[in-house]
């Protein structure tokens, strides 16, 4: 038998899944959908040919992990599950590193559900599951919130009575898994490290983040996942005197919070779809404006991140919209032109790995996120220690 990883990423009727191989190849890759509904278990193999799709009806969490357990152990593929990485949004100003979970840990990522209500309780369901099901199986945390641990205290600040960050209010930054895969491949797929760095995760969830030599040192999201950039339904940065506003107006937080966190960024401004793709080819006006809106906060944001940094040598693009949206590239690069980047537009329509001209003094890239994979190295380097 050959050791394997599992790699968790947990929703809240959604479980996403892939298994690695010791050496970190991919094996499986699915998903669980539906869970305390219409439940629904599918898996590929990692030449996305689909092995399974089993209907586990209202399946709860407990039921439909015992499914994935039970159907991996029966593959005939000698590999045996010794470990599984979860995917856990905050670490807060604790975790700054991967870990291994027991008793102590659990309690202390439970007491940081209120920096995060709405990822952490279902980033830890799967971690309390697997702990009853199976309680001898490690399981790693890996945290979105550790690759921007290193950023400067003036970064992280807000200009706030000192007694309030003392208790943890402050910038703490999210998908760092996915940064921390991109600032990995950078020397590979650039042939060198360059030194000032903006990466821009452009997804339904959507951020930017400043690396110097490879470390974070600035990001478009802060206290929350809500701040920075507008997302697929999310509003990204808003004036807090609009939330004091519609208190004074009597909304409650609970109707505030389903405004910023559900019907605002993408969604709210079209009036048609969160959906980037679903936007890209539509004729509507307020189609063209949600457009138009993303692409000029992203390149107002990349202005702040380059002051961060003293300048740019190189702007990368990854998740969903990046990896595949060449009309937001487009406008992103053009209006980033007076930080000497020059697009070759023949590059970004086929999606090349490297969209900016020759003599470019800035370059541009589209380099593909791997989060899996991250959580799949972490959890195997916490084994090995």
């Amino acid at each position: 038998m050959s050791d394997a990883i599992l790699v968790i990423n947990a929703g809240s009727s959604s479980v996403k899944f892939s298994l690695f191989s010791s050496e970190l190849d991919l094996v499986y890759r699915g998903a669980i959908t539906g869970i305390g509904t219409e439940a629904q278990f599918s898996v590929k193999n990692a030449q996305g040919e689909t092995l399974t799709v089993n209907p586990l009806g209202d399946a709860d969490h407990q039921r439909s992990f015992s499914v994935l357990l039970d159907w991996l152990a029966q593959q005939e593929d000698d590999l045996d599950v010794v470990a599984v990485g979860h995917r856990v949004v905050h670490g807060g100003v604790t975790f700054k590193a991967p870990v291994l979970v027991d008793d102590a840990v659990f309690a202390q990522l439970s007491a940081l559900i209120p920096l995060a209500p709405l990822h952490q309780p279902h980033n830890l369901s799967p971690i309390r599951v697997l702990r009853q099901l199976k309680g001898d199986l490690p399981q790693v945390a890996c945290f979105d919130t550790a690759f921007h641990s290193e950023q400067p205290d003036v970064a992280a600040a807000f200009a706030l009575p000192r007694h309030w960050s003392a208790q943890g209010i402050r910038r703490y930054g999210f998908h760092g898994l996915s940064y921390e895969y991109i600032a990995q491949r950078l020397p590979q797929v650039l042939g060198d490290m360059p030194a000032r760095v903006v990466v821009a995760h452009l997804g339904n969830g959507s951020s930017m983040a400043a690396l110097l030599n490879g470390k974070g040192v600035a990001s478009t999201m802060g206290f929350t996942a809500l701040d920075g950039l507008p997302m697929g339904t999310r509003s990204g940065t808003i004036d807090v005197g609009v939330v004091l506003h519609w208190l004074d107006q009597g909304l409650s937080t609970k109707e505030i919070h389903h405004i910023l966190y559900h019907e605002s960024g993408l969604l709210g401004v079209s009036g048609i779809s969160s959906d980037m793709s679903v936007l890209l080819h539509s004729e509507a006006v307020e189609a063209k404006q949600a457009i138009d809106l993303f692409a000029y906060r992203i390149s107002r944001e990349l202005g702040s991140l380059a002051a961060a940094l003293g300048g740019l040598d190189a702007l990368v693009f990854t998740a969903g919209i990046g990896e595949h949206a060449a009309e937001v590239r487009a406008q992103v690069c053009q209006q980033a032109a007076w930080l000497g980047i020059e697009l070759d537009e023949t590059a970004n329509q086929r999606h090349a790995s490297c969209i900016t001209q020759n003599h470019s003094p800035t370059s541009a890239w589209v380099i593909p996120t791997n989060e899996e994979l991250m959580i799949a190295q972490h959890t195997l380097g916490v084994l090995k220690h």
